[in-house]
Formats: C-alpha cells, sequence, structure tokens
C-alpha cells in the first residue's frame, strides 16, 4: 500500500498539483488512499521532494540525480543562485527567497566528492568543502565562476 501511495504521490507531484502537505493528504484520499499530514511528510522527504516556487505560487517538485527539473547542476546554480562568498572551505550561496532547498538538493544529489554537506535555509545555503580544497575550486564547478 506504502509503495502505491507514493506512486500516486509521485505522479500528482510531477504533475504540479501538490501545494502543500494539506493539500497531498486531500488529493491522495480522492484517489482512495487515506493518509495523515505525518504520513504525507514522510512519503515526500522519502520521495526527495522539495517545494519550490513556481511563479507566484509554491508547490513541490522532486529532484532526480543529474536532471534538477529538467535543468543541470549548472542550470540550477546559474538561474537560483544570486551571489557567493567563500572563506576558505566554506561556501555560502545566496538564492531568491525559497530556493535555498533546492539548490543544496542539486549540490547534494551531484555528489561532488569535495563537498563534505550542504545546509539550507530559505535563502541561502552554507556548503562545507573538505579540507585540502579550496572553496573556489568547488565555486568553479558549480558553474558559479564566468
Amino acid at each position: 500500500m506504502k509503495l502505491k501511495r507514493r506512486a500516486v504521490l509521485l505522479e500528482l507531484i510531477e504533475a504540479g498539483l501538490v501545494s502543500s502537505q494539506t493539500e497531498a493528504v486531500g488529493l491522495l484520499e480522492a484517489k482512495g488512499f487515506g493518509a495523515t499530514q505525518a504520513t504525507v511528510s514522510r512519503d515526500l522527504e522519502e520521495l526527495g521532494a522539495v517545494r519550490i516556487k513556481d511563479g507566484d505560487s509554491v508547490r513541490y517538485g522532486v529532484l532526480e540525480a543529474g536532471s534538477e527539473f529538467g535543468m543541470s547542476l549548472q542550470q540550477v546554480t546559474g538561474n537560483f543562485v544570486l551571489s557567493h562568498s567563500i572563506s576558505k572551505n566554506i561556501i555560502v550561496l545566496k538564492t531568491p527567497p525559497g530556493h535555498a532547498g533546492m539548490v543544496a538538493a542539486a549540490i547534494d544529489r551531484a555528489s561532488i566528492k569535495e563537498v563534505l554537506g550542504c545546509i539550507a535555509g530559505d535563502d541561502t545555503v552554507f556548503i562545507c568543502v573538505a579540507e585540502k580544497v579550496k572553496g573556489a575550486q568547488v565555486v568553479e564547478g558549480l558553474g558559479l565562476v564566468k
């Protein structure tokens, strides 16, 4: 039942129909799947769904390795990173409000060996780079140096 529910939820997300967890619960109920908000929250996390800004609204989307909403990692960073700062092995990226999670997820899914991890807020991504690697090298790999 869980796999079927998640498959239906994924279809709803890919169709652009899910803007909140509450809405997802209602849409799943309409398809014959009883689910609580807590269950939907776990399903969304397991599916790798993140909230993305779509014009003036927000909806859920699913990031897939190598193709973030139909974009390469460099296109994601090029479209959604407004600025960056480097301090040795730390990189701070600034994004439009609501986009930091998507950018961080794209970086995480790219499995860049020099990146130890990312933390995202609403409009800021903090990237920790391996100690012996300079942040500037990773910034260049993200397509942020022109």
